[in-house]
C-alpha cells in the first residue's frame, strides 16, 4: 500500500508535529517517547479532561485538543493502547485542585494501562475520577461493548461543563450519563491497511461488513453490498433497535471513518433521512472525520439521547477545528429561484434538411458516447462524451420545438440548450460557437461563414487556436470548407484530417492537453477534435 510517510516507526511523532502547526497546542518534553498533547494555555484552575489511545483513529484523539473539549490527549503506536507513564505524564501535566477527569474507551489496553496510570495518580495526591465509553452496539449486550465514535459526544459534553468551571464530581456525573446514553455501529466496504503490512481483504466486491472492527479485525457481520440507501437503511435500523425510549430525541453524529469521499458521504446523510431513526433525530453532528481506522471505507452512526443539560452543553462552540458543530437536523429547503429567460424562445416551423441534419448530429454525438468518454479518459477526465451526448439527448427531446426555418434562431436556440444542459468548458464553449454563429447568419445568410464567424467567438473566450489540440482542430478546416463553398464530404475530411493531426502534438498552451504530461498525449487524438470528425462522417453520409 502506497502513503505518504517516511519511517513506520516515526509515523506517529511526525504526525503530532505536524498537528503541532496550530499554535494553540504544544506537546510534553519528553516526547517521542511520552506522547502527550496538550493545551498551552492551560492553567489548572478548572477540571481537565484527559482522553488517548491508539493513534491512527485521527484527529480522535489529539485533534479534539481545545476550548470546550480535551485538556490533553496521550497517544499510543498505531491501534496500540499509551504507556502507562505517558498517561500518567499527561495526568500530571494537566491536573490541578479541580482535578481531572480521564475518560478511557473500552478496549482492554487502555483500561489496563489507564487504570494503572489513575491508580498511580490518585496515590501522588492527584483528584482523579475515570469514565469508561463502551459505545458499539454491534456485538449485541452478553460482550463488553467497544468505545468508537460515540466518545466524541463525552469528550464534547464534558468539555464544555468543566469549561464552564462545574466541578470534577457534576463533569463526571454528566460524562458518565452521556455515555450511558450514546449508541454507535459502522459499516464498511473495506477494512483498513495497516501501514507497512500488506494483507489480503476479507471482503470481496459483493460484500460489506457490519459492525466493524476498526483495528483491522473482522465485524459482527459480513452483508451484501448494495446501495446507499440500503446499506444505511440497515445500519440505522440496527442502531434504532437499540434506542428504546420512543419518546425521545436524539443527535445523531455521523463519522467518516477514513476514506469515504465527501460527495458519498452527504449522499450517506440523505440516506439516512430517509430511515425510521432519522425521525427521532433533532440534531446532526457532520458528515466528517471524527474517529477514523486509517484508510477505511466507511461510516459510523452514533445516537445520544438528549436531556436538557446535555443539548445545551453539545450545541456550544468548541475550538478544536476537527469539531463539527451540532445544528439542527432538517429537510431539504429551496428558496425561489429567479426567473431565467425562455431557453427556446421561438416558435417552432420546420426544415426538413434543417431538421434532419440536426437529428442526425445529435444522434452522432449520443452514439460515441462511449467511445469518446474511453478516449478521454486517456488525456482527461473521460466526460467528454457524456457532455456533448447530454446535450444531444436534450436537442432530440426538444426537436418539434426549433425553429427549423429560421436560421438565426435555429442556431440561437442549439447554444441556448448547450448553455442550459451541457457542463463544463466544452458545453459553454459549444454555447458560445452556436450563438455567435446566430449572429453572424443573420448578417450573412451563409452556413459556413456562420459557424466559422461563431467558432472565432469560441477562439475569443477559450484561448486555444488552431494547433492546440481542441476541437477547434477539426472544426476550423471543416468550417473554413463550408465557407468557401465546399460539401458536407470535403468538410468531413477536412475535420478528419484535422483530428488525426492531433496524434502528433505534444506540446500546447490551451485546453486540458496542456496539463498532462507530453508522453501521454503521444498517438492519441484530442477526444473533442475526434468527436467533431465522427459527427462530420456520419452527417456525410
Amino acid at each position: 500500500m502506497k502513503a505518504f510517510i517516511n519511517q513506520t516507526q516515526d509515523i506517529v511523532s511526525e504526525s503530532i508535529d505536524g498537528l503541532l502547526a496550530n499554535d494553540k497546542l504544544a506537546k510534553l518534553d519528553s516526547f517521542p517517547e511520552i506522547r502527550v498533547v496538550v493545551r498551552k494555555d492551560w492553567d489548572k484552575s478548572r477540571v481537565a479532561l484527559v482522553s488517548g489511545g491508539g493513534s491512527g483513529h485521527e484527529p480522535t484523539h489529539a485533534g479534539f485538543v481545545g476550548e470546550g473539549m480535551l485538556t490533553a490527549a496521550v497517544c499510543g503506536d498505531i491501534f496500540a493502547s499509551p504507556t502507562v507513564d505517558a498517561v500518567l505524564s499527561a495526568i500530571m501535566a494537566v491536573t490541578g485542585d479541580a482535578g481531572c477527569l480521564l475518560i478511557i474507551k473500552n478496549y482492554t489496553g487502555d483500561r489496563l494501562n489507564f487504570g494503572l496510570a489513575v491508580e498511580q495518580a490518585r496515590a501522588l495526591g492527584y483528584k482523579v475520577e475515570t469514565i469508561t465509553v463502551g459505545d458499539d452496539i454491534a456485538l449485541g449486550s452478553d460482550v463488553k461493548k467497544r468505545g468508537i465514535a460515540g466518545t466524541l459526544f463525552v469528550h464534547k459534553i464534558a468539555g464544555q461543563l468543566a469549561a464552564e468551571g462545574k466541578p470534577l464530581e457534576e463533569v463526571a456525573r454528566i460524562a458518565r450519563l452521556v455515555a450511558d446514553n450514546t449508541a454507535s455501529i459502522g459499516l464498511a466496504l473495506t477494512e483498513c491497511q495497516i501501514f507497512g503490512r500488506e494483507g489480503e481483504s476479507r471482503l470481496n466486491e459483493t460484500q460489506a461488513e457490519l459492525g466493524l472492527g476498526i483495528h483491522g479485525e473482522p465485524g459482527a457481520e459480513i452483508v451484501k453490498y448494495t446501495n446507499a440507501d440500503q446499506l444505511m437503511q440497515l445500519t440505522a435500523d440496527r442502531l434504532n433497535s437499540q434506542l428504546t425510549d420512543a419518546n425521545a430525541e436524539y443527535a445523531i453524529l455521523i463519522n467518516n471513518l477514513g476514506t469515504v469521499t465527501p460527495i458519498e458521504m452527504n449522499i450517506l446523510v440523505n440516506a439516512f433521512r430517509k430511515t425510521t431513526l432519522a425521525k427521532k433525530v433533532k440534531y446532526i453532528v457532520g458528515p466528517s472525520s471524527f474517529m477514523t481506522a486509517l484508510n477505511m471505507s466507511g461510516f459510523s452512526l452514533s445516537a445520544l439521547k438528549l436531556t436538557d443539560e446535555i443539548e445545551k452543553a453539545l450545541l456550544a462552540d468548541a475550538e478544536p477545528a476537527a469539531w463539527i458543530n451540532a445544528h439542527r437536523f432538517a429537510e431539504p429547503a429551496s428558496i425561489t429561484s429567479p426567473v431565467l429567460t425562455e431557453m427556446l424562445p421561438y416558435k417552432p416551423s420546420e426544415n426538413t434538411p434543417a431538421r434532419s441534419l440536426v437529428e442526425k448530429a445529435a444522434k452522432a454525438f449520443i452514439a460515441i458516447e462511449h467511445d469518446i468518454n474511453s478516449l478521454d479518459a486517456k488525456v482527461g477526465d473521460g466526460d467528454a462524451g457524456a457532455t456533448f451526448a447530454l446535450a444531444s439527448k436534450t436537442i432530440l427531446s426538444l426537436s418539434d420545438k426549433l425553429p427549423y426555418k429560421n436560421g438565426k434562431e435555429l442556431l440561437e436556440s442549439i447554444g441556448r440548450i448547450f448553455s442550459r444542459e451541457a457542463g463544463g468548458s466544452s458545453g459553454v464553449l459549444m454555447s458560445i460557437m452556436f450563438t455567435g454563429a446566430a449572429n453572424v447568419y443573420e448578417e450573412t445568410n451563409d452556413w459556413g461563414k456562420a459557424l466559422l464567424g461563431g467558432l472565432d467567438k469560441m477562439k475569443q473566450y477559450g484561448g486555444a487556436k488552431l494547433g492546440d489540440r481542441t476541437m477547434i482542430d477539426s472544426l476550423e478546416p471543416a468550417f473554413e470548407t463550408l465557407a468557401q463553398g465546399g460539401s458536407l464530404q470535403e468538410a468531413a475530411n477536412a475535420a478528419r484530417k484535422g483530428a488525426d493531426n492531433t496524434k502528433n502534438i505534444k506540446k500546447t498552451h490551451f485546453g486540458r492537453s496542456s496539463y498532462v504530461p507530453e508522453e501521454l498525449l503521444s498517438g492519441i487524438p484530442d477526444p473533442g477534435a475526434e468527436a467533431m470528425a465522427r459527427v462530420f462522417e456520419s452527417l456525410a453520409k
